[in-house]
């Protein structure tokens, strides 16, 4: 059975002009060979910046370039038509589309709308002034350029629950819609940073809206009518009702298919926080695994300094493997971007290692490691900076080795602070193998096998060791690893 990895197939800074639903049907083999099952794409529809839009910042969501709405036809993947040929191409080659789902909040209304707000602390949005006043917002979406194709559904004021901006009087700030829901408060099943993180940015959705909330569940049917869909990634999760996602999820589970892959973006790296989150939507996602992301970080920062031996404490992984996506890097959390805490390129193989050839998880491949990544953009203090992200030369192998040797049962050799590994024992009908790495210098394990694997000579499947090992009778040999680095010894013979 095809072990399931998952591959982002698209970072912050992707090439525009409509190039990426090409490249994905052109890549479509490659990846099936590779070993990737799962393909996540990144929000197909509209954006408000049109053709430079990344997605985020969500116009309208029926739109999958198709109509000529915020300057443009296609968006900054292409139109329509490429992206269902991506879909179906995918498909074609057992690859399931992964769909980005961005819910949470709208920009570029169409029109602006009389309001009733009320002020709210930006910085404790439970601190929500007792005063009213009107005031003018963009909070009207007629969405023109399609006309009624496929939705005529007009989102306004009654659709939302706050806005960042407001005209007449002219501010900026966190501001609460007074309107039909909610009796002038926020939602709750949301996470409590800030005292409660309902509002994120632009016009925040209000989904106690019936109306609102059988839309969505209609645009996920809808969308499974138009192209192919195996699951979904759900955007800014800590910002939505738990409450919604466990009706939303159930319901597209019950229409378009009982094994949808689904995985919620809840960026937050506390168990308790996850495990409370996972039981208010009754156990149907699974999540990001944000603890570990950052131990990879840390490791990679402080290099021989870090434990090894602790590079699982605190993770979704080591707690409810069941519900983790591993990962080691993402689009927010590259160079220059709201969540940047990349992993240094020498930790890298060790990080990658460590989430696609062990039993627990579900691993998320990075775009920019499997192929690379050139941009620029301003950092933090107004600078232009030029990154160059260049492909890990072994995530290729690593990826073969998840298919080919990451089998059986797993005993961990945690027992040193820098040198770890651990082994994969295989089954009656595929191999195992001996993972080896180590975070300072050269290092090595002895480790017994057992009698199977008796006068049996290992090879290092990745080529950083150019040696064997050789087994003593009793399936005993001793393992090498070079310094800063991870090695697969798998028997010769399973090659």
């Amino acid at each position: 059975m095809t072990k399931r990895t998952l591959l982002q197939f698209f970072h912050w800074y992707a090439p525009g002009e409509g190039k990426l639903w090409h490249e994905v049907s052109e890549r479509a083999t490659d990846l099936k060979q590779l070993g990737i099952t799962d393909v996540w794409l990144p929000p197909a529809y509209k954006g408000a910046s049109g053709a430079d839009s990344v997605g985020y910042d969500v116009y309208d969501i029926f739109d999958l370039g198709e109509f000529e709405q915020k300057g443009s036809r296609s968006t900054k993947y292409g139109d329509r038509n490429a992206f269902a040929a991506a879909c179906k191409t995918l498909q074609e080659n057992r690859i399931r589309p992964i769909h980005d789902v961005v819910f949470n909040h709208r920009m570029g209304a169409d029109e602006i709308e009389e309001v009733v707000v009320r002020r709210v602390n930006p910085e404790d949005r439970t601190q929500i002034d007792i005063e009213e006043f009107t005031a003018c917002a963009h909070t009207r979406f007629t969405f023109p350029g399609r006309d009624g194709a496929h939705s005529k559904f007009i989102w306004d004021k009654q659709c939302f629950s706050g806005v960042d901006v407001i005209e007449d009087p002219d501010e900026t700030g966190v501001f609460k819609l007074v309107n039909e829901y909610g009796e002038g408060q926020w939602n709750e099943e949301v996470d409590d940073e800030l005292g409660n993180f309902d509002y994120l940015m632009g016009a925040d959705v209000e989904f106690r809206n019936n109306a609102v909330y059988e839309e969505l569940k209609y645009w996920g049917r809808w969308l499974s009518e138009q192209v192919p869909v195996g699951g979904f990634r759900l955007d800014a999760a800590k910002h939505i009702p738990a409450w919604f996602f466990k009706d939303w999820v159930g319901h597209m589970r019950d229409t378009i298919g009982s094994d949808l892959f689904v995985v919620a973006e809840y960026w937050h790296p506390d168990m308790e926080t996850l495990t409370s989150y996972l039981n208010l939507v009754d156990n149907q996602l699974m999540l990001f695994d944000v603890a570990l992301h950052h131990r990879f970080h840390d490791a990679s920062k402080q290099g021989g300094d870090f434990d090894m031996r602790t590079i699982f404490d605190g993770s979704l992984v080591s707690s409810m493997p069941e519900h983790a996506v591993t990962l080691v890097d993402n689009h927010d959390t590259q160079p220059l971007q709201s969540l940047e805490a990349t992993v240094e390129l020498w930790f890298k193989p060790l990080a990658y290692a460590l989430i696609l050839l062990r039993e627990q998880g579900t691993p998320c491949v990075f775009y920019p490691d499997l192929y690379g990544a050139s941009y620029s953009d301003t950092d933090a203090d107004g600078n232009e900076q030029t990154v160059d992200m260049p492909p890990i030369d072994c995530l290729p192998k690593l990826i073969e080795a998840r298919q080919k040797f990451a089998h059986g049962g797993q005993t961990d050799l945690f027992d040193d602070p820098s040198v770890v590994g651990f082994v994969r024992h295989g089954t009656a009908d595929m191999p195992g193998c001996v993972v080896m790495m180590t975070n300072a210098d050269v290092g090595h394990k002895t480790v017994a096998l057992g009698p199977d694997h008796a006068d049996s000579v290992f090879i290092d499947f990745l080529g950083h060791h150019q040696s064997h090992v050789q087994t003593d009778e009793h399936g005993v040999g001793d393992f090498p690893v070079a310094g800063g680095s991870v090695s697969v010894w798998v028997r010769n013979v399973a090659t």
